[in-house]
């Protein structure tokens, strides 16, 4: 071979090599970016660890309405956004973790862009229609809004953007996420002579038929959480005696009742999961992945577990019922990401961080989320 014709070979296989590199570079920018972006939707149903504003100022209960005052939000966003807690949820960390916006409230959709998806949970919603509570005398201040209604503003939501029936079931790129409901139903029963047995059964039966209705419709990706540690939460601990405690230091009669609420939830989402095989249905453990923090809550960069970060009231919890945060009386922590509790009620966004976390990269989801991720992928 000349010295003309090797200085061609190698100018080929140079032209080659770069050829080849820039097609692997654009596949890899590709499939990255499919696996950033598997969904361009994202559909939310629950109660106030899901809802991003739908409870603003006057259009909820009269007790509700300190949300949209400081020190909420502070953390991230540097004001109220009528988010219950300091800063993001769990389902604003979903939307980052899908490089979507933050969803916007169903109730506020006319002043966002909502071509990525809605949030329709309430804070204080129940799974339980609200006639039930005011069948039974317990309707006193508490939100009016169930699981049934978010379904109804969804399908009214869809109306809107004139979708009818023929056209309704193209949900391939729409993701849905159940936070949790039902806690609700069990606290405006505390007291009075509704049984446990009772509230599950109807909870359960009204969430299944909410998450029917959206498999009837077309809904081919869902994750559904369950009830979290409840027992674990400040205001549970603050109410019950001091005898009343689990081994991780909860109260063990509340963290019992979400316990046998979400076997009875993941068994219903086993019939659901062969009744709809053309569906990927997750579980989103929130008890267990709550319960694995209050186990080793320094591990995750917690020093205090059971006094809110904002509230007031004497030690040990900070906390009372009559002077909660957002109200004048409270005095607010200096680093919130050291707690777990933000309000008594609600958690710190570094626990909603922590939680999503579990969610989305770890293990408790069933399946996990990447197989989920995996599904779309291969069916996108």
């Amino acid at each position: 071979m000349g010295a003309c014709e090797a200085s061609m070979s190698w100018s080929m296989m140079n032209l080659i090599t770069i050829v080849l590199c820039t097609l692997s570079s654009l596949v890899s920018a590709c499939c990255a970016d499919v696996r950033t972006k598997p969904f361009k939707r994202v559909y939310a149903f629950g109660d106030s660890f899901t809802d991003t504003g739908n409870t603003k100022n006057a259009e909820g209960p009269s007790g509700f309405g300190h949300v949209s005052n400081s020190p909420y939000g502070t953390t991230f966003f540097n004001h109220s956004t009528n988010r219950y807690s300091d800063g993001r949820l769990v389902i604003d960390f979903v939307a980052e973790a899908l490089s979507l916006p933050y969803l916007p409230p169903y109730r506020h959709i006319r002043r966002t862009n909502d071509s990525f998806g809605v949030n329709f949970a309430v804070a204080g919603s129940t799974a339980i229609n609200h006639l039930f509570f005011v069948k039974n005398n317990l309707s006193l201040d508490i939100t009016p809004q169930s699981i049934q209604t978010q379904l109804i503003w969804f399908n009214r939501y869809l109306e809107t953007h004139d979708c009818q029936q023929a056209n309704c079931t193209d949900f391939d790129d729409a993701l849905f996420w159940f936070g949790e409901i039902g806690v609700n139903d069990y606290a405006y029963t505390l007291g009075s002579s509704v049984p446990d047995d009772t509230i599950r059964k109807l909870a359960i039966n009204s969430v299944s038929g909410a998450l029917q209705a959206l498999l009837e419709k077309g809904a081919k990706y869902l994750v559904v959480q369950g009830l979290p540690l409840t027992g674990c939460l400040t205001l549970s601990m603050y109410l019950a005696p001091p005898d009343n405690r689990d081994d991780i230091g909860c109260v063990g009669t509340v963290n019992n009742q979400s316990y046998h609420h979400n076997l009875v939830l993941q068994a219903k989402l086993d019939e659901f999961r062969k009744q709809y095989p053309q569906a990927v249905i997750l579980y989103a453990d929130y008890y267990n992945a709550y319960r694995t923090v209050m186990k080793d809550p320094s591990k995750y960069g917690f020093k205090e577990v059971f006094d809110v970060c904002c509230g007031s009231g004497e030690p040990p919890y900070n906390f009372t019922v009559f002077a909660t945060c957002g109200t004048p009386n409270a005095t607010v922590c200096a680093n919130p990401s050291q707690y777990i509790n933000w309000d008594g009620v609600h958690l710190t966004e570094a626990m909603y961080r922590v939680i999503s976390n579990m969610f989305l990269r770890g293990n408790f989801t069933q399946p996990p989320f990447d197989f989920l991720l995996g599904k779309k992928v291969r069916a996108g």
